[in-house]
């Protein structure tokens, strides 16, 4: 059952990173507009969208490869009463990813690592306890709001793509 889980929450994945990068290609058109007639307060609160979205679509990308290796090693994964030191990671990252994303089939992947492994796993992976959550993933899903050079310089990006003299 957990491989089917892993197959649906790749597909998932792949789907919601298309949606998300054609969605932020409708954001920078509408931002360079606003940039071409000098608005350049409005482009820069909806650019911090754009940059959520990519910085959500990387961290997609990580937690695909990690529903990848867990496919992978699914017999090693199978074998164990306790998980291996080389798949703590990806598991651990994908539990404290489920209440972050929007991946319904996260969750249901959680709750078989929690048959498996028991609720303390899954609630060390979810509190990070242990620190063994990909560091990547905590800053592209974390909520902080983005540096004032990051803008500018998707700003000046957006502008030049757009060939918008700003």
């Amino acid at each position: 059952r957990l491989k089917v889980q892993l197959k649906l929450a790749i597909g998932r994945f792949r789907l919601l990173k298309a949606k998300k990068a054609s969605l932020n290609d409708q954001l920078r058109r509408e931002i360079a507009a606003l940039l071409k007639a000098n608005k350049e307060a409005n482009a820069r609160i909806r650019v911090e969208r754009v940059i959520r979205e990519d910085l959500t679509i990387e961290g997609y990308e990580i937690l695909e490869l990690f529903c990848e290796l867990l496919l992978a090693r699914l017999g090693l994964l199978d074998q164990m009463k306790q998980c291996d030191p080389s798949l703590l990671e990806a598991v651990h990252s994908l539990i404290y990813a489920t209440p972050r994303v929007e991946i319904m089939e996260l969750a249901t992947i959680r709750d078989q690592f929690a048959m498996k492994f028991g609720k303390d796993f899954v609630m060390r992976g979810a509190d990070n306890a242990d620190e063994t959550v990909n560091p990547r993933l905590i800053f592209k899903l974390g909520w902080d709001a983005p540096e004032p050079f990051l803008v500018t310089a998707y700003l000046v990006e957006i502008a030049r793509s757009a060939q918008v003299a700003w």
